[in-house]
């Protein structure tokens, strides 16, 4: 009989004196309390399945569609906006850093909103309003209104990859997370491609008083507008309430993450958790990290100018931009799946990603400007670090636990993303075209630096783990949540300590992934 609790209590039974609210222990808990029986793994597989078949097409649509309407700007670049409406190249770059910006602003809000509210409700609504601000694009005239609407999009999509984040925790097991983070985030690359073909498509319509960069803006705009009604009625909050799960299945989806230690929600925002992520080391070595990782990002919106740059016609220029979106979904999709076969290596993997981008770097700035061809290719192989960020992402949310620490490092390590995509549009001056040596040693410094710092991260992990391989074990304590049954007798059930919404910290237990 699934009984329904009021008034619920936790106690330790070591420790008896203490009493905590239902409120402070993981959502999770009031499903799986009492539960003795083990899940059977054909059982987990298939309950899995099940939540890829449901989540993941969704995740991977939006991650595919906020990353083109991000960077419509670097296609409308090419289809004339800057000529339409009177943009100089610093204006340019200042609408670039606008977006993340809004992003910056609210990234803090937007997480804080996540904890409160449903999460797939909040995207949606986030989703909505970024659509209406990208169609937006289309009646700007001047350099005002696009920094209006961009800085729009970015507030709207802080909800998205923390939201992405934080579902991604709740569904699926360590190592699951890693390929899942994975997929949606090489989404990335084809969006790259769709969007190149989408302006090169634009790019043949003649319409009088109506511009290719404006119905790329319209035709962007509409369909994430239908994927934003799409995610309301489609998108699960949390396993504990997935539509397409059944009550017992969401029981075993819950008992499914249990080796993650980290439990699937809790709507109370705890100011100790708060604390604990500011004042731990990792949060900011993964935040410093995250922001030098995304300076070179700037070369989204850069990319079909440089190679424009390089002598091609802006059709050329629109199907050669599809190239890098092909090379990230091809490094995406090897480094995330060698990262899960290969125990502990996410480090070593993501370092091992930054090296053909040194040499990319290093070819575009000392080939000669003659050379076409070499310097295409150049450009190409610096953006092959991408896995090393989508690494750092899943690394993160697997070695944090506690709902509202993970909210609050999650925000500072998209803030610190911010802060590198903000900077880098600004130093794209007039000055240093039509080699940009500036720009390139900037990104070149970067990228010596994070393969670095990843390798520092897991030296504290793997010093932390010693640290608590060396502890006494002590399984005496023992925790009850207090039920009353539909009958009205109040039970003791046993409650497992992964979903009492500990920190990484607190737990003692909790064993950091490499």
């Amino acid at each position: 009989m699934r009984s329904e609790s009021s008034g619920v209590v936790l106690r330790d039974q070591k420790h008896p004196e203490v009493s905590l609210s239902i409120k402070d222990v993981d959502s999770g808990a009031q499903l799986v309390a009492g539960l003795t029986s083990t899940l059977d793994p054909d059982e987990a597989l298939r309950i899995r399945r099940k939540i890829d078949r449901h989540v993941m097409p969704l995740m991977c649509a939006l991650y595919w569609i906020q990353f083109m309407d991000k960077t419509t700007l670097g296609y409308a670049s090419i289809l004339g906006i800057q000529q339409s409406t009177n943009l100089t190249t610093n204006e340019y770059n200042w609408l670039g850093t606008a977006f993340y910006l809004g992003y910056l602003l609210f990234e803090y809000p937007q997480n804080l909103a996540l904890q409160r509210f449903p999460v797939g409700k909040w995207m949606s609504i986030n989703i909505f309003v970024w659509a209406v601000a990208l169609a937006c694009h289309a009646a700007c005239k001047n350099f005002s209104g696009l920094l209006v609407v961009r800085l729009m999009l970015g507030v709207c999509e802080g909800s998205i990859t923390a939201g992405f984040l934080i579902v991604s925790s709740m569904f699926y097991t360590r190592t699951e997370q890693t390929l899942r983070v994975g997929y949606w985030f090489l989404m990335n690359g084809t969006a790259q491609i769709i969007a190149g073909f989408i302006s090169f498509g634009v790019l043949h319509i003649n319409t009088k008083g109506f511009e290719p960069w404006q119905w790329l803006m319209i035709i962007t705009g509409v369909i994430t507008a239908i994927l934003a009604i799409s995610f309301w009625f489609l998108f699960p909050d949390s396993p504990t309430s997935a539509w397409f799960l059944t009550p017992d299945e969401r029981v075993k989806a819950v008992q499914r993450i249990k080796e993650n230690q980290t439990g699937v929600e809790n709507k109370r925002f705890k100011m100790e958790q708060m604390i604990e992520a500011l004042t731990d080391p990792k949060t900011w070595l993964f935040a410093l990290f995250s922001a030098l990782n995304n300076v070179p990002n700037s070369l989204t919106n850069q990319q079909s100018l440089i190679i424009a740059s390089f002598g091609f016609s802006a059709l050329q220029t629109t199907l050669l931009s599809c190239v890098p979106g092909i090379l990230e979904i091809l490094t995406i999709f090897t480094g995330v799946q060698l990262a899960a076969r290969r125990p502990n290596s996410r480090a070593y993997i993501g370092a091992m990603y930054f090296v053909p981008s040194w040499f990319g770097i290093l070819l575009v700035n000392l080939l000669p400007w003659s050379n076409q061809a070499g310097l295409l290719v150049s450009q190409f192989l610096s953006e092959t670090s991408v896995p090393g960020f989508v690494l750092s992402l899943s690394w993160l949310n697997n070695v944090t636990a506690g709902h509202t620490k993970r909210v609050v490092t999650n925000a500072i390590m998209l803030s610190a993303y911010c802060v590198g995509n903000a900077t880098g549009p600004l130093m794209w001056k007039d000055q240093y075209k039509p080699r940009n040596h500036v720009p390139w040693a900037v990104i070149g410094a970067c990228y010596v630096a994070c393969p670095v710092l990843l390798l520092v991260i897991r030296a504290v992990l793997v010093r932390e783990n010693q640290i608590r391989d060396a502890e006494p074990v002590d399984d005496s304590e023992i925790y009850v949540i207090e039920r009353i049954t539909e009958d009205g007798k109040r039970v003791e059930v046993k409650i497992d300590k992964e979903f009492l919404d500990l920190t990484d910290r607190q737990n003692r237990d909790f064993r950091y992934v490499l």
